[in-house]
């Protein structure tokens, strides 16, 4: 294949997967036959857009092939003529001739997505994994990770909710106005962890998939627009929260593509526009009383409005946790409370802290805890120990920067060539 046909394919699947799987849910009205209709269509592109080059508009030649992909599939199932019925009756269409498409972006379809998925009739944990699936294209093992549960138990957990959908004809829209409040939580923390996945990729090389932070920034605005003109103090911080760490984007990563610890990172690179953008809305949210993304987007303002890393208000830092830590507890809140302690009163305390958490057992898998604990082992001068924690959190990671930075650091502490 030539490598612009290649390259294509390729970014094609990772920036409009959720756009294309959300339209082609929109017309067929079940998420099985999008995705498996969505994936047959990549796999006719590798072929076709080799012998005939790549088209003028990629995701409009995807979706029109997998929309008839999807309708040779219905029509291959039984009891099809009541299918036809059901389909049809639903508005759904299934003529054959090739629709128009606009080359620009359908905003909507990927946030009825959200919506469906965020049906109240579902569990909440279900409702955040099928979103991730379906609109972010994370595979299974990547949502698993990010709930901190076995691959086999999410996918489990992504065929009911599929099932509940279909069986329970929970309806493709976006609710009306009464109906958003039950569904805001889910809705906004999908979109946080959409953007988690863009700003630290669980697998692959990249550090960070841009594409995915700059959709979860768009769909967040969408949610505030929806929800004007006094959008929930909660959806104001998300948006806050993800334009504050997506300001530090282009400094996070050197020219070789390694990780750039925030202390280290040239400020000076950081997007201004953004901090400068997002500050008010912290205000405004912290006015709307101090829910969770409030008090992470404040946590967040503190680091940008530090203008040398040493400048950073790490006091306050901590007690913005503490009652992050009491609103809303969890092991991943406890561990980055405890590398604020480090920063307060130095890495011995902070330590103790670590050790409370891994003895818990909850993160266990996390391999940002065992970094941590490395780090703290680190700075104490225990470089045994040290190497211990980062050949465990080494046998855990699988994304590529990171494990770059943790063989470096390793290598720091025990002086082996891992090369």
């Amino acid at each position: 294949m030539p490598p612009d046909a290649n390259a294509a394919v390729d970014a094609v699947y990772r920036s409009e997967w959720g756009r294309i799987v959300a339209t082609l849910i929109r017309l067929v009205r079940d998420f099985d036959v999008a995705e498996e209709a969505a994936q047959e269509a990549f796999a006719v592109a590798v072929d076709q857009w080799r012998a005939s080059g790549v088209p003028e508009f990629p995701r409009a030649w995807i979706i029109q092939t997998a929309r008839h992909k999807a309708i040779d599939r219905i029509r291959r199932q039984t009891r099809f003529a009541e299918k036809l019925d059901a389909y049809t009756a639903a508005g759904a269409s299934l003529t054959v001739e090739a629709p128009e498409f606009d080359p620009g972006d359908i905003p909507d379809d990927r946030l009825r997505l959200i919506f469906t998925c965020c049906h109240p009739a579902l569990a909440p944990e279900a409702q955040v994994a099928l979103t991730l699936r379906t609109l972010g294209g994370l595979e299974t093992d990547a949502i698993a990770r990010a709930f901190l549960v076995p691959t086999t138990t999410m996918a489990q957990r992504l065929v009911r909710a599929k099932g509940k959908i279909r069986d329970a004809g929970i309806p493709y829209t976006v609710p009306d106005m009464k109906d958003m409040p039950a569904r805001l939580d889910a809705v906004l923390t999908v979109i946080y962890l959409v953007f988690n996945e863009g700003y630290l990729p669980t697998r692959g090389e990249a550090l960070v998939r841009p594409d995915l932070c700059v959709e979860a920034i768009r769909l967040a605005r969408l949610v505030r627009t929806l929800m004007a003109p006094q959008p929930p103090a909660e959806a104001t911080a998300l948006l806050a929260l993800m334009l504050l760490h997506d300001s530090r984007r282009d400094a996070r990563l050197d020219a070789a593509g390694d990780l750039i610890l925030l202390e280290a990172q040239d400020r000076s690179r950081w997007n201004h526009a953004q901090i400068t953008e997002a500050l008010p809305l912290v205000e405004e949210a912290l006015r709307g009383g101090p829910g969770p993304f409030a008090l992470q987007a404040a946590i967040a303002a503190l680091h940008c409005q530090a203008a040398r890393a040493e400048d950073t208000d790490w006091p306050q830092i901590v007690r913005l946790y503490d009652v992050l830590e009491r609103l809303q507890p969890s092991p991943i809140v406890s561990l980055n409370r405890a590398a604020a302690v480090a920063m307060v009163v130095g890495p011995q305390p902070a330590l103790a802290l670590i050790e409370a958490l891994a003895a818990a057992g909850d993160l266990d898998r996390y391999h940002l805890l065992h970094a941590a604990r490395a780090d703290l082992l680190r700075r104490i001068g225990s470089s045994a120990e040290a190497a211990k924690s980062y050949a465990r959190a080494l046998a855990l990671v699988t994304n590529d920067a990171e494990r770059r930075f943790l063989e470096r650091r390793l290598r720091e502490v025990d002086g082996r060539n891992l090369g």
